[in-house]
């Protein structure tokens, strides 16, 4: 994975406190190319990572697009991946003890009067080791909770593990093991590879510890990549038919070079061979937060987003359907700062292309809060530049977004021909759903036009054909200009957001 300079510094500084004697020089210039090594498969490296935190790139283990064996990449790669236990202390329910029964229960449930008394819980997980001095990457679900963490190495030996930093909104944590008595230096690490250079169709080996049975590998390929499961909201999985299970999540999905590109972290409980892993190259750029403070601080541009259907490109005159549709601004926040506005579609961060509304997300989550980021956005059928100041995601976004009221009651309009049944809006109405003026949708006719693009009951109007919504009459004169063959584009908000609805009429 090829690093810019500036950012190839920024990382040099961040992971800094692991260097020891290392120099940032030649962190920077490790980072800035990939190191690959020369040590043959029977005796993997454990010579420290140039740049600080783990290896960029792996061993020469030779051509294995039609192997005979992987015993020799299995042979490399297997004293790195770890075996994690941990243990959690749960309270139990309190039982509820028969009147006459208290002796009984104080005797073989170890409690008079049914006291509850804690419970020790185990789960079982997988890792990996990226640094000689004990560093291990997993899933945070692995660890979640634990009073106490487990790590068994592939030779036998057994550590206890701490916690270092955690990210639950992309399910990764990185762990220190501890002495115990033992040193933790020199450990057989794995080498961190380029989850963007995957290709579907790609080999890919999985190790873990699948139901507690310890260093076991599968091998498959790469079924798809970029897969929004809604485990978050940054999804961006990469999905094989490689076998996967519980006890896999925290294990590393190896390439044929014997790189990490993903770190093993879901299953479709239904099916067979279906898993998911979190991008290695999504893991890299969290390590320095997690490394150094514990958590991760994300980018925040304030707006509200959805993806560009192919009738919503035809309606705001796009080529083709790409990019993310900003549906709202929110005041105040750093996208309004900048004059983006709603209706804007956003197709590149900083030269970096925008395909989907996720991708967005993504990108703009991985900016730090404060820095500047250029967005290319096309805006009445003409591409723009906007320049805008990263902000921070508050941990609770919605309430951002959210104001209180009551709802108020209003006459229904008739149903027009969109097949939709608009009221006036109330004042409490009004904020209750964060507006000033617009409309309710009060009823939506079943298989109508409207119906099948999504609208819904309560949905409030703000915006038709790029025109303001005021009122009832403003909807009514802008509804009745529309005709066969056209795509109504609307705007409402629903639930605190900003959404836009294509109703082609035919």
């Amino acid at each position: 994975m090829n690093f810019g300079s500036a950012r190839a510094a920024a990382l040099a500084v961040a992971l800094s406190p692991l260097l020891g004697c290392q120099q940032q020089g030649s962190l920077v210039q490790a980072l800035d190319s990939a190191v690959v090594g020369t040590a043959h498969a029977e005796t993997p490296s454990t010579t420290p990572p140039p740049n600080g935190l783990w290896r960029e790139g792996g061993q020469n283990l030779g051509d294995f697009r039609a192997p005979v064996s992987l015993a020799p990449l299995v042979k490399a790669i297997k004293p790195g991946v770890v075996n994690i236990n941990t243990t959690s202390i749960a309270k139990r329910q309190q039982m509820q003890v028969p009147p006459g029964f208290e002796d009984f229960f104080h005797q073989f449930h170890g409690g008079r009067g049914g006291d509850a008394e804690p419970e020790r819980r185990q789960s079982l997980g997988s890792g990996f080791i990226i640094n000689p001095a004990g560093y291990v990457i997993t899933n945070n679900h692995v660890i979640d909770g634990a009073s106490e963490i487990k790590v068994t190495l592939d030779d036998g030996r057994e550590f206890t593990a701490k916690v270092v930093g955690r990210d639950p909104k992309t399910d990764v944590a990185l762990l220190k093991l501890q002495p115990n008595g033992q040193e933790v230096k020199d450990l057989p690490t794995v080498p961190l590879g380029d989850s963007e250079a995957l290709q579907v169709g790609d080999y890919v080996l999985a190790a873990g510890n699948p139901f507690g049975l310890d260093h076991s590998v599968s091998q498959g390929i790469v079924s798809a990549k970029e897969r929004v499961i809604g485990a978050g909201p940054y999804d961006e999985f990469i999905q094989t038919d490689a076998a996967i299970n519980p006890g896999n999540s925290g294990g590393p999905l190896f390439n044929m070079k014997g790189e990490v590109v993903g770190v093993n972290t879901a299953i479709v409980a239904q099916g067979q061979g279906i898993g998911f892993a979190v991008p290695i190259n999504m893991a890299k750029e969290l390590l320095p937060q997690l490394l150094n403070s514990g958590k991760v601080v994300r980018g925040w541009l304030g707006v509200s987003i959805q993806e560009v259907t192919p009738d919503i490109a035809k309606s705001l005159g796009l080529g083709k359907a790409g990019g993310a549709l900003v549906g709202e601004v929110m005041k105040r926040g750093p996208a309004a700062a900048s004059g983006l506005e709603a209706g804007d579609v956003v197709t590149a961060v900083n030269g970096r292309k925008v395909e989907t509304y996720n991708q967005l997300s993504r990108f703009v989550a991985g900016l730090a809060p404060g820095a500047k980021a250029q967005l290319t956005v096309m805006r009445g059928g003409k591409e723009r530049a906007i320049p805008v100041k990263v902000g921070e995601r508050p941990e609770d976004e919605r309430t951002a977004w959210q104001q209180g009221g009551d709802e108020e009651s209003a006459q229904p309009s008739a149903v027009d021909k969109l097949g939709i049944s608009v009221a006036a809006l109330g004042t409490q109405r009004a904020r209750q759903v964060g507006v000033e003026e617009g409309v309710q949708i009060s009823a939506v006719e079943p298989d109508s036009a409207a119906a099948r693009a999504g609208a819904r009951p309560g949905d409030v109007i703000v915006e038709m054909q790029r025109q303001p919504v005021r009122n009832v009459r403003d909807y009514a004169q802008i509804a009745h200009t529309l005709k066969v063959g056209d795509t109504a584009l609307i705007r409402v908000r629903r639930e605190g957001a900003a959404i836009f609805i294509a109703v082609p009429l035919r």
